[in-house]
């Protein structure tokens, strides 16, 4: 496959994949429901949660975590032939990152969506599952003890290229790590203010404007 080609179908397939407004049809299914009226108003599992209950929460988180596996599965697939296997951890990465903007900027919600958080942790998983079950055992531990989805998203988003260092993983991926934890904070900007005074909601706590993945 020609070089241009599997890069231009690995970006809009990744994208597409990350824009999949995954929690917003779960509300329409089940409830009928636009989410984005609704707690947060984001479309991310946490508000999932709080508004539709947990178990449709639960299908939300795991498909949008998958949305960034299926993005890195991709990549790696079109870019295994000897021709362009020097570009495979580019494109992987490149795939990533594009699957956890589109999350947060999708096409189908007027380039609005959720905070990138559970979709950035597929990545992070399909890029090593090292450095992924690490960042998922801090996301366990800092919500066992907070109790708070969007301190456990934080410290993650942190973690993440600490951790590709500490894994030895390669510069695309340790790349990715520092520019999609960057981005998972900005997207948290509005819950880092709040964490800052004390008014950022716990699970199982309606609040106007919660916080999300």
């Amino acid at each position: 496959m020609n070089a241009g080609i599997a890069w231009g179908i690995v970006l809009v397939v990744a994208y597409l994949l990350g824009a999949t407004p995954t929690g917003y049809w779960a509300g329409k299914l089940l409830q009928g429901i636009d989410i984005r009226e609704h707690g947060s108003r984001s479309t991310g599992a946490t508000n999932v949660l709080r508004t539709l209950g947990k178990g449709p929460a639960l299908v939300v988180f795991l498909v949008d975590l998958l949305k960034g596996m299926v993005a890195i599965a991709l990549a790696r697939t079109l870019f295994a032939t000897p021709a362009l296997a020097a570009q495979a951890d580019w494109a992987a990465v490149l795939a990533g990152l594009i699957a956890v903007i589109g999350h947060s900027k999708s096409l189908w919600l007027g380039f609005k969506g959720g905070k990138s958080a559970a979709t950035s942790l597929g990545v992070l998983l399909a890029l090593s599952w090292q450095v992924g079950l690490t960042a998922t055992g801090i996301v366990l531990l800092v919500l066992g003890v907070s109790r708070i989805v969007s301190l456990a998203s934080i410290v993650t988003a942190i973690a993440a290229p600490l951790l590709m260092v500490a894994f030895q993983q390669p510069l695309p991926s340790t790349l990715f790590g520092l520019l999609a934890g960057i981005y998972v904070l900005v997207t948290h900007r509005a819950n880092i203010q709040r964490l800052l005074t004390g008014t950022e909601p716990r699970i199982g706590k309606k609040h106007s404007e919660s916080s999300g993945t």
